[in-house]
């Protein structure tokens, strides 16, 4: 083929699919799978308009499809290294380790702002079951700390390994900032916040009634919804957990939706914008449920009866 020829072919390809467009589906292809296409576009369009990084995995719980942007950068988790406190102590309750109505009095030491409650209540006794529920439901640092204390750092992070999770760490206690200067912050991935969500999920290595009380806990309202139930029609429950710093934005949790339950976590750090990324975390979880709706809803050429 000479050169001339060369060019009107290149020509030709270009005008058929300009730069940056989609090649059309193939002769076949399944309607749901031009769905999946356009979810996973949107995706990327939303993280790519935050600010500083973000990254996400979002697992479809009946099929185990995955769409995921930088999955396995390790980044700060905020509170959301709670879900991994909380399958430690029902964990180590399921072994006979702990007794989750065993009363435990608040140790002044560990106690620090953040939450409205325990630092603000002189020495309390409270059951590991109230401390864990504070922890969940209104993010109570102190309340996190004594159950850390209790359970032992270094046990959670035996745990995580366990798990195959080996980029997720409990460093530090909550707010300690001297820790987190040093460098011992609380990371973890979009990928392996969303492996541990699918741990819960399933019930893996807990009893059915711990597996249960746990997403309970978790499914409890926490006040201001967060961005991921930002992002849900009314109704729809969320067994989740979100996490803030300066210049970070986290929410990750189990969303069943109808038919079609999944995993979504998204992490965002180097946030110029923090309101930036929690909204983008907003329009991602939206996103994410008008395609699983979809999914359980619709017949295989996306008839939505009973919608």
């Amino acid at each position: 083929m000479n050169r001339a020829m060369l060019g009107l072919v290149i020509l030709a390809l270009g005008l058929a699919c300009p730069i940056g467009a989609q090649a059309p589906p193939a002769a076949g292809t399944r309607p749901a799978d031009i769905l999946r296409r356009q979810f996973d576009t949107r995706l990327q369009e939303i993280a790519g308009t935050v600010d500083g990084i973000a990254s996400y995995t979002i697992v479809d719980l009946t099929s185990g499809d995955r769409f995921a942007r930088y999955p396995d950068v390790v980044l700060p988790t905020a509170s959301t290294i709670k879900l991994a406190v909380l399958y430690e102590l029902f964990k180590q309750a399921d072994e006979g380790r702990v007794q989750l109505d065993a009363a435990m009095p608040l140790d002044r030491r560990l106690a620090v702002a953040g939450g409205p409650g325990l630092f603000y209540l002189g020495t309390p006794v409270l059951a590991l079951r109230d401390y864990a529920t504070m922890m969940v439901m209104l993010s109570d640092n102190t309340a996190t700390n004594v159950l850390i204390r209790r359970l032992g750092m270094d046990a959670v992070g035996r745990r995580l390994t366990g798990l195959g999770l080996t980029r997720t760490r409990l460093r530090r206690l909550m707010l300690d900032l001297e820790a987190a200067r040093r460098g011992d912050e609380n990371v973890s991935t979009a990928g392996e916040i969303a492996q541990l969500l699918e741990v819960f999920f399933r019930g893996g290595g807990l009893t059915p009634k711990s597996r249960d009380e746990a997403l309970a806990m978790l499914k409890v309202e926490k006040g201001d919804l967060t961005p991921l139930q930002r992002g849900l029609p009314d109704g729809v429950e969320a067994a989740c957990k979100p996490g803030e710093l300066e210049g970070v934005r986290v929410d990750a949790g189990i969303v069943f939706a109808r038919n079609r339950p999944y995993v979504f976590s998204m992490m965002t750090s180097y946030l110029e914008d923090d309101e930036r990324g929690e909204s983008a975390i907003e329009e991602a979880s939206r996103a994410a449920f008008q395609f699983f709706f979809r999914l359980g809803a619709g017949t295989d050429y996306g008839r939505l009866i009973g919608r």
